[in-house]
């Protein structure tokens, strides 16, 4: 093993070692890594005081360094979300194996039979900050898919990655799949993940999970093809044909439930004809709970609320605070988004059909929603069991990024002597 002063060469040897483990995951036994992820799960369940140990020791230090309380909200694990994380590994677990699945068959004139199957993408590099649920879910993700996996997670999370990596370990070994099929950066320098996005040869392809300066860097430096989403500037269109009782606890939900997550709602636009009545009663009920409101000046008439500037429009607040303007109509909705979102999840509310059917075809995000919160943007909500991140590209994975997302296709053909 290289030591860890060496950073380059440590990333190399890593790096190896997932390539070399990505070739035999390619063709094991479905049951076998069905296994390995039940095993983890039970020893997360059965080590969770210790990984919540681990994770006092991070909270500690993202406390020292000056995270923000919704920082700190993703950081933090307990008894509850240490269950939840061995939940998603079962999830996982039990999903039918995407390796070999035959997408499409044919035989055309020419009498070849001809099949499109899917095959894992090789080696996936995983950059996270914060959450250290990522650590488990990636990994589970991964091994389902055949990936081999390299995992960097943030410098708040290290002791806590570092628990939950070690059940993935056990898994693994309990399953007699190679270990380095699912590996931890074992540093907090930052060089390693300069390293990760120069290493062409073994890494297939990176999964930024974090802030937007982690996956602008990111995005901007890598020379590995990446899946990523810069920013979750999620709307929520209220329209004038809205209930306003779902319209209400809709919002609610979207914005307050957790307000760290990419799928939190960061704008509300407000038809302008029900703007004094539900919109109102809206900005009111979040005034209410405690959320801080930039408005328009037409809804800036509500007391508590507070001036929107134009940097409030197309803004990730990940914070108990929402933008909210009127728009005339609902293409004035969708122009506002197109010209402000960020192509994450959006959201309309309305008891139009024609409505609804016009804002998800018009507005072209990874996730498009009607009535319903957008804390549903989660690949676990999806019925994935998991996700590895959200793509906003229009390339290869969009959405919530999941084990069948990580897998590519290949062609089979066979012939009985055909030539041409």
């Amino acid at each position: 093993m290289s030591t860890q002063n060496d950073i380059p060469a440590l990333m190399a040897d890593i790096g190896a070692r997932a390539r070399a483990a990505a070739t035999l995951l390619a063709t094991a036994d479905p049951k076998a890594k069905r296994q390995a992820l039940e095993h983890a799960a039970d020893m997360l369940e059965k080590r969770t005081a210790d990984v919540i140990a681990a994770n006092q020791k991070d909270m500690a230090f993202g406390r020292d360094k000056g995270l923000s309380p919704a920082m700190l909200d993703r950081l933090m694990l307990d008894e509850a979300r240490v269950a939840s994380i061995a939940d998603a590994l079962r999830a996982v677990a039990a999903q039918n194996d995407p390796v070999g699945a035959v997408l499409d068959e044919w035989t055309p004139d020419n009498g070849l039979s001809i099949q499109r199957v899917r095959t894992p993408l090789g080696v996936v590099g995983v950059i996270y900050e914060s959450r250290p649920n990522v650590t488990a879910d990636a990994g589970a993700l991964c091994l389902k898919s055949g990936n081999a996996v390299i995992l960097r997670g943030g410098s708040e999370s290290f002791h806590s990655s570092g628990a939950i990596h070690a059940c993935l370990t056990e898994g693994l070994r309990e399953a007699g799949l190679p270990e380095d099929a699912i590996q931890l950066v074992p540093t907090r320098d930052r060089a390693a993940v300069a390293e990760m996005l120069t290493m062409t040869e073994t890494i297939d392809v990176i999964v930024p999970r974090g802030g937007k300066g982690l996956v602008g860097l990111i995005k901007r430096d890598a020379r590995v093809p990446v899946f990523a989403h810069l920013e979750g500037i999620v709307h929520i269109y209220i329209d004038k044909d809205a209930e306003p009782e779902m319209a209400l606890r809709i919002v609610l939900n979207a914005k307050t439930r957790r307000t760290g997550i990419c799928g939190a709602a960061e704008c509300l636009l407000i038809h302008e004809d029900v703007a004094d009545t539900i919109g109102q009663g809206v900005i009111r009920a979040l005034l209410e709970a405690g959320v801080e409101v930039r408005a328009d000046e037409r809804l800036a008439q509500v007391e508590g609320t507070v001036p929107a500037t134009s940097e409030d429009w197309g803004r990730e607040y990940l914070d108990m605070i929402v933008a909210a303007r009127t728009v005339p109509d609902i293409d004035g909705a969708i122009e506002h988004i197109r010209t402000h979102g960020s192509d994450h999840t959006d959201c309309i509310v309305t008891g139009n059909a024609d409505a609804a059917e016009h804002f998800l075809n018009s507005v072209d995000s990874a996730i498009v929603m009607v009535n319903a919160s957008t804390q549903f943007a989660d690949g676990g909500e999806f019925g994935m069991g998991a996700e590895i991140g959200i793509a906003t590209g229009r390339l290869h994975a969009r959405g919530p990024v999941g084990a069948e997302q990580l897998t590519s296709f290949k062609y089979k053909v066979r012939g009985v002597g055909e030539v041409r």
